[in-house]
């Protein structure tokens, strides 16, 4: 039996801002998991194992962190027990989340199941999700029932709004301020584009409502502006980055439906950066929902989300409770014995 805190200041301790060392705690997980019966699949960038050639349950977590600032009060790289707090870096997103699996499948006698598990290790979830791809791209059939150990502060989560991302460039002719009529403004058609844009979210997207979700309607956010290069002239380039947060596929069909007609309208080139369609697993164990992004959107089979807490991740001093932590070994506890007996 491996104590969940001691495998969790193993896991703190490696330096993972973007994978810098992900050798490292993949040579560390993998040791861990043959010494308690798991074998290794493949190894990459990646780590996946399994314990028996039946595998109606998986287990998927990131080993990379955010990056930190200076003002961090407690050791980055140090696992901190103040009272009932764990601090370090990545100790909520999502290195407790591996430490309870690990910690999880150590206290099972898997001799008494007929059916065991299968472990997906990734890198690169933080900034581009090349992690999952590349684990998608290697893995013909995914076990039935996946669980994604993300921060939902011991909440079962079994739905995720969808993710659509634009990159979208306007561009103009330049000229003196003094003489505007000569050029034509990259920004002054972006403003355009966006009030039109902003008048289909208000009337059509957020009146629109899906109860599955705690915001019920797909939303909308311009994250960055970006054009011009002086005050005296008229700017010949303007580059916006626009996110919405989708609940269902009729959501995107309209959005991408408004876009071209505003393409066409603009004359400007819109890039997808990132499509992934909202998901619902209803009435298994729960009906929570959440509104961000999570490996399991890429997934296709059932999925369930389920972390320690509270939801510290990319923040200052990040933490756990350790009463979420020990909670979560439990609840990952049940669920092997769920699915795998």
């Amino acid at each position: 039996m491996l104590n969940v805190e001691e495998v969790l200041e193993r896991l703190v301790r490696f330096n993972t801002i973007k994978d810098k060392e992900n050798k490292e705690i993949l040579d560390y997980i993998e040791k861990i998991l043959i010494s308690i019966g798991f074998k290794t699949e493949k190894r990459d960038k990646f780590l996946i194992m399994y314990n028996k050639k039946e595998t109606p349950l998986g287990f998927l977590g990131h080993t990379d962190t955010v990056e930190f600032t200076d003002d961090w009060k407690y050791k980055k790289f140090d696992l901190t027990k103040t009272e009932n707090k764990l601090y370090g870096l990545g100790i909520c997103d999502m290195k407790s989340g591996i430490a309870a699996i690990i910690s999880a499948i150590s206290q099972i006698n898997f001799k008494d199941f007929n059916k065991g598990m299968k472990l997906y290790f990734t890198y690169d979830e933080e900034i581009g999700f090349s992690g999952i791809k590349d684990v998608i791209n290697y893995e013909k059939k995914f076990p039935s029932t996946m669980i994604i150990g993300e921060p939902t502060n011991n909440e079962i989560i079994v739905g995720s709004k969808g993710l659509m991302e634009y990159k979208i460039l306007f561009k103009g002719i330049k000229t003196h301020s003094s003489t505007p009529e000569k050029g034509k403004s990259a920004v002054m058609s972006a403003i355009s584009f966006i009030n039109e844009l902003n008048s289909f979210y208000e009337n059509k997207l957020k009146k629109d409502l899906n109860l599955d979700f705690e915001i019920p309607y797909t939303t909308m956010n311009i994250g960055k502006i970006n054009g011009g290069n002086a005050i005296n002239s008229v700017p010949d380039s303007c580059e916006i980055l626009i996110d919405f947060r989708t609940t269902d596929k009729e959501k995107e069909k309209s959005i991408i439906n408004i876009l071209q007609m505003l393409k066409e309208k603009y004359k400007c080139e819109i890039k997808e950066l990132n499509k992934l369609s909202a998901f619902v697993n209803k009435g298994k164990i729960s009906n929570k929902t959440s509104n961000f992004i999570t490996e399991a959107s890429f997934l296709q089979n059932d999925r369930i989300i389920l972390g320690a807490g509270p939801i510290t991740a990319h923040e200052v001093n990040e933490y756990i409770t350790t009463e979420s932590l020990y909670n979560l070994v439990k609840q990952y506890k049940e669920l092997i014995k769920k699915y795998c007996c």
